[in-house]
């Protein structure tokens, strides 16, 4: 490749022009494929054009359905989008076991999300403590402008806090800044509170006689929210009987059950187990992230740094077997919004929405938690049971048929024959070789 100048200048045709020339051999099946998921309607697709920068085209994801979630009393059908095989089946079956056993109850304990304010200052820091408390009255009305139409709805900063890191970092401290933000995930109202507030308190510290010399000099080395959001936390759990767990793939409940508890304490004890576990909560929880156009990369960071809150990462749902009673249960940090940002532009994220009949961001935490717990519920029940390869195997195959050009006919046979057998692209080759031959 050839470096370039002015790239995001140009036309999104002249970038795949671009594109194409850069590469040796036929480009026009690269240039075919690029134009081919662009959106027919050229105003929905100047909206996802501007979603993002230097955009060529389109790329798609499926779209699918998790019906059945009874939560806290209510039945939703979940969207999701998501690529893994079996992940929407396993939430599927996971709401449709719990349904018929009370469903899932959740709550969510607290919503609260954070900014800082980090700088550096060179004094006692008894001046500045002293200061801050002084000064916290004109920080949070150096803001009202802002903070203003979040607190005709309920929100605004709920805590102002002076932070000491010296000990980590010399002559560092924060300032906290708590926000509760409603509806909304919020990064863009915390980010300008943070930035305003922060040259307010430059420009107050200067300001002051008590400081003198050096001690007038604030250097802000930066503002911005915090991903990690131990404070907008919810949890989920589902539990009966264990009698009425029933047979399961051909365990009976008691023994399923102590089973299935311990492998989800293996994964309490063992990073190793608990970062495939914790992924399978994710599959469920990103799926339908995604599908609201909430931020995947945010509350996937949030909730493995929570995993690990007490030094060592753990698994983020435990099991519960008192008396007769099996209870399956998630505590989870999840900051996510149904107003604003993608979740109001995107046309498929409002749909999801939609579907899910509007909720406020505190039920949408709720159904994500119990779409996470369901999944989780699925993988560890396959793994103790039948072995996780059957159900994802059997989509594996479809893939691997289509890829290999199967037709509808040959596809139908596929599926009898591997039934019973090992599934893997070199037998499905074989598979489809044979049946040419045959036919």
């Amino acid at each position: 490749m050839k470096t370039v100048s002015g790239f995001s200048k140009m036309s999104k045709e002249q970038k795949i022009e671009w594109l194409s020339e850069q590469l040796k051999g036929d480009s026009s099946e690269l240039v075919k494929n690029l134009n081919l998921y662009w959106h027919p309607d050229k105003e929905v697709q100047k909206r996802f054009d501007e979603f993002s920068e230097n955009t060529l085209t389109n790329y798609d994801l499926p779209f699918g359905l998790a019906p059945n979630f009874l939560i806290n009393g209510k039945v939703y059908s979940v969207p999701m989008v998501i690529e893994e095989s079996s992940v929407v089946a396993a939430a599927s079956l996971g709401a449709k076991f719990w349904l018929e056993r009370g469903g899932f109850h959740a709550k969510v304990i607290s919503t609260r999300k954070v900014g800082q304010v980090h700088f550096q200052w060179q004094g006692e820091k008894a001046k500045l403590v002293n200061f801050f408390e002084e000064a916290r009255i004109r920080l949070l009305s150096s803001v009202e402008t802002i903070t203003a139409n979040m607190e005709k709805r309920g929100g605004g900063i709920v805590g102002l806090t002076l932070v000491d890191m010296t000990d980590k970092i010399e002559n560092y401290y924060q300032i906290k800044v708590e926000c509760e933000t409603c509806n909304a995930m919020g990064a863009n109202f915390i980010n300008s509170i943070l930035e305003e507030m922060a040259q307010v308190f430059k420009r107050e510290v200067m300001m002051d006689s008590r400081f003198e010399h050096t001690e007038k000099e604030v250097h802000i080395i930066m503002c911005i929210l915090s991903n990690y959001t131990p404070d907008c936390v919810v949890e989920c759990s589902v539990e009966c009987p264990i009698d009425e767990l029933g047979n399961v793939n051909g365990l009976e409940a008691r023994e399923f059950a102590e089973k299935f508890a311990t492998a989800v304490r293996i994964a309490e004890v063992d990073p190793n187990r608990a970062v495939t576990h914790n992924k399978g909560i994710m599959n469920g929880i990103d799926g339908v992230v995604l599908a609201t156009g909430n931020d995947f990369r945010a509350i996937e960071a949030c909730a493995h740094a929570y995993a690990a809150r007490d030094g060592q990462y753990r698994s983020l749902s435990t099991v519960s077997l008192a008396g007769d009673k099996f209870k399956f249960s998630i505590k989870i940090p999840l900051a996510v919004g149904t107003v604003g940002g993608l979740t109001s532009l995107h046309p498929l994220a409002k749909t999801s929405l939609a579907i899910l009949e509007n909720p406020t961001a505190s039920e949408l935490m709720q159904v994500m938690a119990a779409v996470g717990l369901a999944q989780n519920f699925g993988a560890v029940r396959s793994l103790v049971t039948t072995g996780i390869q059957k159900g994802h195997m059997k989509l594996h195959l479809l893939n691997i048929l289509n890829q290999l050009g199967a037709t509808p006919e040959q596809i139908e046979e596929g599926k009898t024959h591997f039934s019973d057998k090992v599934v893997s692209f070199t037998a499905v080759r074989n598979f489809l070789t044979q049946s040419v031959h045959t036919h």
